[in-house]
């Protein structure tokens, strides 16, 4: 019975019967016989190796995960993304100081046995028993591309990397047929160049071009000598030989690899000498992988995509799937992303808002009538330090937003009225709107059960001067809270809750809106994206498009590219266009004059609307032109920071509200964004004023062709032309309890006001 070391291991004798065992094995394999698991050679524990016919014929290449690049809409890369930093590349395109490198000091047989090299056996037997150990391997350049196989179709599952490397004649077997089957199906050159393509060389760079790029930063078909003996060096032990962390070993490792090269002919004695007087002459490029890389502030756009991928059934059904062909990577996306758009989104953030503000903001632009999402941005880069995040507040959670999105405050209002419009109710609309008044109870909601206000609660407008009655288009001009509290309980919560459905507008948590009529003043926490998009419906003349980030996806395999499927927008009628029309009459003349000046555009037609919520907490602009829509949100993802007294960008603000910082920051995004872009007319409707008797001397400055009018009571910004002034009053109004719940991230906000 064979005697174990007392270190450990296998004895001289057990590792001379272990090689002989592998090279009969070998020879057998070659002359085709077929062996049992645990035979006459007693090669290993019952179980433990199949017979050699039981193992499968054909040996699956597995496709090399691969870099992923993204691309903006015109071609341009935002960011490269991968599980393991590789590019494949032709043989052609290796040096050949590369290719006789790596058969020097790997295989330096290569070109002379098949898939087993019995000389190499003998000659590691006879190694390994005179040094009581493992000293020298005996597998081929073929078994070694097999074994990487194993390897890469294991990913990141550490089981089965620990199953696809141990030490088993199970596994030697499967090594040896499939060897065989390679070197008969794809031949020598082929081999190699898989090799280089698969094999991993430190630093997070797998295959050659990779590894070329990391530690040289150049191409592997420029590798001179020195470079291409020190990156096969490397192969044997990447950690043990990495030239970045231990230069002095990895010279030497390189200096064997030359002499090596030298001793099979490769290389004269004297050019391997003169290399090994070479500095390493290392040139080293950093891992540049991820979203994190983004160009223009696209991080967290390109995290969108990255959520989008993995979410979406197009790519697979389940997650698992849409998981591994993300990591498998090779992907080249083509996104909706406006280059132009993107960099003035980004640009004007950060003219409007520093990193360092105890506020953020986040803006994201949509092109009404297809749903491309052309830009998104935040004041708050991406990233993991001190006033960084990772966090994408123009989206959703479950895409990688805030808990629950942030209250809109008013500009929540044009959905109440859209609804109204779509039941019917003229433009010229009109309800009493006290300044203070209850709750109106019951209201009807989509079910039997109607809503009741049990606990009293009330409603005012901002100023005490503000009251009624009022018609829509001065309701609207002025954000006058108690006239859309009558308007939801004249027509009922339903209409409401339809046409919010019909415009996708979900919580930023996913959930339906609740049914109260306090959702007509903005309470409710919502996306930047969700409102882009609702409000691009407007400006599609009643048209939405369900939001899209991805153009066109291809992937290599193997040799060729092959193009997957995206998904698509889906566009439905939210509105009828006289709805969606009279909405945009209503929300047009932003730039006329008042609070609302500063949001609007100058040299083409544009329309919106602002918000400010309880205490300050939040502010909003969302606008759109004919052919974009934006939405900006400025405030703090705790919703701690209520925006009075206050410094943004450098500039000092008493209060803050929706055309105060939002409203030029939209301003700035879209003309940027438009600049050189057609710029078409809206499709305006006659709303007429009341009769001057009824007009309550409020001079809204309106000639009733268009219903640009309105006046910003106290200041605070609205649509429509303004001429009032003043001072900005504290707002105040009370939310029926128990209506905001779990607030943690969204805020506890009531909104409301403009």
């Amino acid at each position: 019975m064979p005697k174990k070391r007392s270190g450990g291991g296998l004895s001289p004798f057990q590792q001379a019967t272990k090689f002989l065992g592998v090279s009969v094995l070998a020879g057998a394999v070659m002359a085709g016989i077929a062996l049992p698991a645990a035979g006459a050679l007693g090669l290993a524990a019952k179980g433990s190796v199949q017979s050699f016919d039981e193992i499968p014929d054909e040996l699956k290449s597995p496709q090399l995960s691969q870099r992923t690049t993204i691309l903006d809409s015109e071609g341009g890369q935002i960011a490269t993304v991968y599980s393991r930093d590789r590019t494949v590349v032709d043989l052609k395109d290796i040096s050949p100081y590369m290719q006789k490198a790596i058969v020097a000091i790997e295989d330096s047989r290569f070109y002379e046995h098949g898939a087993v090299d019995l000389k190499g056996v003998l000659r590691a037997l006879n190694q390994n028993a005179q040094s009581g150990g493992v000293s020298q391997g005996a597998s081929t350049l073929t078994q070694q591309l097999v074994k990487n196989y194993f390897v890469e179709e294991a990913g990141d599952d550490p089981t089965k990397v620990a199953q696809a490397t141990q030490q088993t004649l199970g596994r030697k077997v499967r090594e040896l047929k499939y060897a065989i089957q390679l070197e008969e199906k794809l031949g020598k050159k082929k081999i190699l160049e898989n090799y280089l393509n698969i094999t991993f060389f430190g630093e997070q760079a797998y295959g050659i071009e990779a590894a070329a790029q990391r530690y040289f930063s150049k191409p592997a078909k420029d590798l001179n000598l020195q470079e291409s003996a020190l990156l096969a060096g490397i192969v044997q032990s990447p950690s043990r030989y990495d030239p970045v962390n231990d230069e002095a070993e990895a010279t030497k490792r390189r200096n064997t690899v030359l002499q090596r090269m030298a001793e099979t002919k490769d290389i004269s004695q004297a050019e391997a000498d003169k290399a090994m007087k070479a500095p390493l002459g290392l040139k080293v490029s950093k891992p540049n992988n991820g979203c994190i890389t983004a160009v223009e502030g696209a991080a967290f756009f390109c995290k969108y995509v990255e959520k989008v991928f993995l979410s979406d059934p197009v790519f697979g059904k389940t997650k698992e799937e849409r998981a591994k062909i993300w990591n498998q990577g090779g992907l080249t996306i083509r996104t909706t992303l406006d280059p132009q758009a993107q960099q003035s989104v980004q640009a004007s953030l950060k003219d409007h808002v520093d990193q360092t503000d105890t506020v953020t903001a986040a803006a994201t632009l949509v092109e009404p009538g297809t749903g491309k999402i052309v830009g998104m941005g935040q004041a708050t880069p991406y990233g993991y330090g001190k006033n960084e995040t990772e966090y994408n507040y123009s989206v959703n959670y479950d895409m990688g937003g805030s808990n629950f999105g942030f209250p809109t405050g008013s500009t929540f209002k044009p959905f109440v009225a859209a609804a109204a419009l779509e039941e019917g109710r003229p433009a010229t609309q009109e309800y009493a709107s006290p300044y203070e008044m209850d709750y109106p109870s019951p209201v009807q909601t989509c079910n039997s059960k109607p809503w009741v206000n049990t606990g009293n609660d009330t409603v005012e407008n901002e100023a005490e001067s503000e009251v009624g009655p009022y018609r829509l288009k001065d309701a609207m001009a002025k954000s006058v809270n108690t006239y859309f509290v009558q308007m939801i309980s004249d027509i009922g919560l339903c209409p409401v809750v339809d046409m919010t459905d019909n415009l996708h507008v979900t919580q930023g948590n996913g959930d339906k809106l609740p049914e109260n009529p306090s959702i007509a003043l903005g309470a409710v926490g919502l996306s930047p994206l969700t409102m882009a998009s609702a409000y691009a419906s407007f400006a599609a003349r009643g048209t939405y498009c369900t939001p899209v980030a991805i153009e066109s996806i291809t992937q290599k395999v193997g040799e060729s590219q092959k193009s997957l499927a995206v998904p698509k927008s889906t566009c439905t009628r939210a509105m009828s266009e006289k709805t969606a029309d009279t909405v945009n009459t209503l929300l047009s003349g932003v730039i006329d004059s008042g609070t609302g000046q500063a949001a609007g555009l100058t040299d083409r037609a544009n329309a919106g609307k602002t918000g400010t919520t309880d205490s300050r907490k939040n502010a909003w602009f969302v606008g759109y032109t004919p052919n974009l829509a934006g939405a900006v949100w400025v405030g703090s993802a705790t919703q701690k920071v209520e925006m009075e007294n206050i410094t943004i960008g450098g500039v000092w603000h008493d209060k803050v509200y929706g055309g105060q910082v939002p409203g030029p920051i939209w301003k700035d995004a879209m003309t940027g964004a438009l600049e050189g872009r057609d710029s078409p007319s809206f499709n305006l409707v006659n709303i007429p004023d009341p009769p001057k008797e009824k007009d309550k001397g409020n001079d809204d400055g309106g000639n009733g062709d268009n219903g640009n009018g309105g006046q910003t009571d106290g200041g605070l910004t609205t649509t429509g032309a303004t001429t009032g002034g003043g001072t900005v009053p504290t707002p105040s109004f009370s939310i029926p309890e128990g209506f905001l719940q779990g607030q943690s991230n969204g805020g506890n906000g009531t909104g409301g006001r403009d």
